[in-house]
């Protein structure tokens, strides 16, 4: 019986001696196991926030999503920028994309978007734009989406779509007045050009630009819509006809001209002829007084009388 008592007890601590660090390392492994679990769902929060850019932003036409326009020294952005974090968190649960948008790093974007104040935040339907006027909490936030507020909410027109040409257009000036910038700063703080200077390069970049630009619009509309003047297959036969005429019209006018010329002097000689014949036709070659005129026939009289009067001088 002794020995049946001393089997039994040393059975005893011989099993609890086996079952005790068992128990230490299922309570090991059950601590491991939550910590993981615990850091899943944090691991998962934390890229919950997506960042959209000039490269990406054509995600946004599908699908549900809320984008806040943020500058980084805007005070009231960084005053939402915690609130926009929790809201994010809830994205995944229900079905929304949360993104950001930095208009520092992403001028296409600003322009797009015609971003005018900060922060801007829209809201994105398949496409479909609208932007967000309520309060800026995360229970508004939640409610905007949970309820369905955005129906209410206008739509922007597709004219102004961050997809249409003239939005196109927006994001073009905006990259390339970022541009202008970027080289300005280079000009001013890497190369040590004066900033009038700076502004002389830019003066005359743009001028011959636009020249450059108008000759190649002007050259364009002339090879798409050419003169019918000069399409027509008649306009050089008449433009000929006309310098023709015009070459014939200029000869008579100089004949006109060079017949009142020979008129001119006709009339001269005659003026002269008549002196001429006054003097010849009055004693002593003195000019005949006014008013008195002699026929040819008593002209030709006196003048053989005086040849007669000469013959017999002589």
């Amino acid at each position: 019986m002794a020995c049946l008592l001393a089997s039994s007890c040393s059975s005893e601590t011989t099993m609890f001696s086996l079952t005790k660090p068992s128990k230490h390392r299922s309570w090991i492994c059950c601590l491991f196991l939550a910590i993981y679990l615990t850091s899943l769902p944090v691991s998962a929060k934390q890229g919950s926030l997506k960042e959209v850019t000039d490269g990406n932003w054509e995600e946004i036409l599908t699908g549900e999503w809320m984008i806040e326009f943020y500058a980084p020294w805007c005070p009231a952005c960084q005053q939402l920028q915690p609130v926009w974090k929790e809201f994010a968190d809830w994205g995944e649960d229900m079905g929304v994309n949360i993104a950001k948008v930095d208009v520092t790093e992403q001028p296409g974007l600003s322009g797009r978007f015609i971003i005018t104040s900060l922060p801007t935040i829209y809201h994105c339907k398949d496409g479909v734009f609208r932007k967000y006027q309520g309060a800026r909490t995360k229970d508004d936030f939640l409610s905007f989406i949970d309820g369905q507020k955005w129906k209410a909410v206008e739509p922007i027109s597709s004219w102004f779509g961050p997809s249409s040409f003239l939005m196109n257009s927006m994001s073009a000036l905006f990259k390339l007045s970022m541009f202008i910038r970027r080289c300005h700063n280079y000009m001013t703080e890497k190369l040590g050009i004066p900033v009038w200077g700076s502004y002389v390069i830019f003066g005359l970049a743009t001028l011959f630009s636009g020249l450059a630009l108008g000759l190649l619009l002007v050259f364009i509309a002339d090879f798409v819509f050419p003169s019918r003047r000069f399409s027509s297959p008649d306009y050089y036969q008449k433009k000929q006809s006309i310098e023709q005429a015009r070459l014939i019209q200029r000869q008579e006018d100089e004949h006109e001209a060079d017949g009142e010329e020979d008129d001119d002097e006709e009339e001269e000689e005659e003026d002269q002829d008549d002196v001429w014949r006054r003097r010849r036709g009055s004693p002593e070659g003195r000019p005949e007084p006014k008013g008195q005129v002699f026929p040819d026939e008593a002209l030709r009289k006196r003048v053989v009388a005086n040849r007669e009067e000469e013959e017999e001088d002589t």
